[in-house]
């Protein structure tokens, strides 16, 4: 999503609301921003409304934030759901991420991060906050003692990363931006973004969820 022309946030406090509008005019003037403090009200905006993108909390008076989510992948498969939140554990996150959430921020996180946490979602990246992207792959190494011998993988399992690849696919799996891992390598914000195309069109993936994973699998990340 490229540009965005409609947002809707969601949450049942004033002061949290006006907060998050305020960081999205920051970043885009000039979108248009409605608001909701209910999933009732949420509703009738996404009815009449070309809602691009949904800052939502989970816990809202009338219903659970996970509806809207869900509501807004099927009427709107091309819009992004963004889960604003104080729940910082597996038994929200990764539900809402089943729901169709595009990303997942953290509301107690300090100004300038949600800002450009929210700035990479025009560049097609999803705003994880550091310490949610770590419980992501926290959440997956588990899975490495169910991983099969060899013999038993699947093809995909053997599709070889050259050794500038498997470095991007360690270090997107350790929760870094791309333009953090631009910094550690030397590379250009360009180059990396270049590279993590390449991966996820080489392994078959579409999100950093994914690429987690296969970092894991991979024995990249411990």
């Amino acid at each position: 999503m490229s540009t965005m022309q409609c947002a809707l946030v969601v949450d049942d406090l004033p002061a949290v609301r006006a907060g998050f509008v305020d960081l999205l005019r920051e970043n885009d003037p000039g979108v248009r921003i409605f608001e909701a403090g209910r999933m009732s009200d949420a509703m009738q905006i996404l009815k009449r409304e070309p809602v691009d993108l949904l800052l939502v909390d989970l816990g809202l008076p009338d219903a659970s934030g996970l509806e809207l989510i869900r509501t807004l992948t099927e009427v709107r498969p091309q819009a992004r759901s963004v889960v604003v939140t104080i729940f910082d554990d597996d038994d929200h996150l990764f539900p809402a991420l089943q729901a169709g959430a595009f990303g997942y921020l953290l509301k107690d996180r300090p100004k300038i991060e949600l800002r450009a946490q929210l700035r990479r979602i025009q560049d097609g990246e999803p705003p994880l906050s550091p310490s949610i992207a770590r419980r992501m792959v926290q959440h997956f190494t588990h899975l490495r003692s169910a991983i099969a011998s060899p013999s038993a993988l699947s093809p995909e399992d053997h599709i070889a990363l050259t050794e500038r690849e498997s470095e991007v696919l360690q270090l997107v799996g350790k929760g870094y931006t791309l333009p953090e891992i631009a910094v550690q390598l030397g590379l250009s914000r360009h180059t990396v973004a270049d590279y993590v195309k390449q991966i996820y069109r080489k392994l078959n993936i579409s999100s950093r969820a994914e690429a987690a994973l296969e970092a894991v699998r991979r024995g990249l990340v411990k």
